[in-house]
């Protein structure tokens, strides 16, 4: 199972590569285990095809927050399952509503799949978050976790979805807004679940869930920035009334900001190398070129 994780600076490539490896292969081997439940179903081919080549960045997270608060692992795995489903599953609906042709270098799941088929393995995939939900039966803080974060992520997509930049011209306020809700709420999820499961404190937890929401933040303005004129809604509603350099600029200067703030975020937790690798990543975010 493909994934991949580039960004622009040599040498910052190879310390992530090689610290990111035990993580994603057990990332891998968790969704390979947890697929194995539905090799009989319809959907277990097309599902297994929207789950290659993802960066694998939010179950990642997840884990490193959960290590960070002193948790020992084995209670992250299924939940960092349960959080690339729901990535991938928001990413069928919005290749859809965006009519995207396609995702990862590869021809998009409705267009390989159809609509019917790929809005049916969408709700399908919500079945096995569900099922992953409840084998956490002794902590009803995961599906909740969960559920929050699903609704935040359609309550962003739905407003993404009713601006229409040939009328109107989006505030930056607005686009925060909705980038906090489509993107970063998925970001703030894993980093506040991996701190619930490794037993942090309200204060760490906190902390992590700050980390994660600014993560996420940057994270997409890096996206559109890096996805510059590919006629995205939001980035053409940004420009209508404002110049292409000032917008580019002014996004740059964005996500390093919110990278900032993610890295003060962790302020409070504890020196180790869980803490310097959501370091790590929070300068990734931003000089990554993919």
């Amino acid at each position: 199972m493909g994934h991949t994780l580039e960004v622009g600076d040599t040498k910052l490539v190879e310390v992530l590569k090689k610290r990111a490896t035990p993580y994603l292969s057990r990332i891998d081997d968790a969704i390979k285990e947890e697929m194995e439940l539905y090799k009989h179903s319809k959907f277990y081919g097309p599902i297994l095809y929207s789950l290659e080549g993802g960066k694998r960045v939010r179950p990642m997270i997840l884990m490193l927050a959960s290590e960070s608060v002193g948790g020992n692992g084995d209670e992250t795995d299924l939940a960092a399952v349960a959080i690339e489903l729901l990535h991938m599953e928001s990413i069928i609906h919005d290749d859809i509503i965006d009519e995207s042709p396609s995702r990862r270098e590869k021809v998009a799941f409705h267009i390989k799949y159809g609509h019917g088929a790929a809005i049916i393995t969408a709700d399908f995939v919500f079945g096995m978050i569900l099922d992953i939900a409840s084998k956490y039966n002794n902590n009803n803080r995961v599906s909740k976790e969960l559920a929050v974060a699903a609704l935040r992520m359609c309550e962003g997509e739905y407003s993404e979805l009713r601006v229409d930049p040939k009328s109107y011209s989006i505030s930056w306020e607005e686009y925060i807004g909705i980038v906090s809700k489509k993107t970063a709420s998925l970001f703030e999820t894993a980093a506040r679940l991996g701190a619930i499961l490794g037993g942090g404190t309200d204060e760490e937890i906190k902390a992590l869930s700050s980390y994660g929401l600014n993560l996420g933040i940057a994270y997409q303005i890096q996206d559109d920035i890096l996805d510059w004129g590919s006629e995205g809604k939001i980035t053409e509603a940004l420009s209508r009334e404002r110049s292409q350099d000032a917008v580019l600029y002014r996004m740059k200067e964005m996500a390093e900001t919110y990278s900032a703030k993610a890295k003060d975020s962790l302020s409070m937790i504890k020196n180790g190398t869980a803490k310097d690798f959501l370091v790590l990543l929070a300068d990734f975010t931003i000089t990554r070129k993919y």
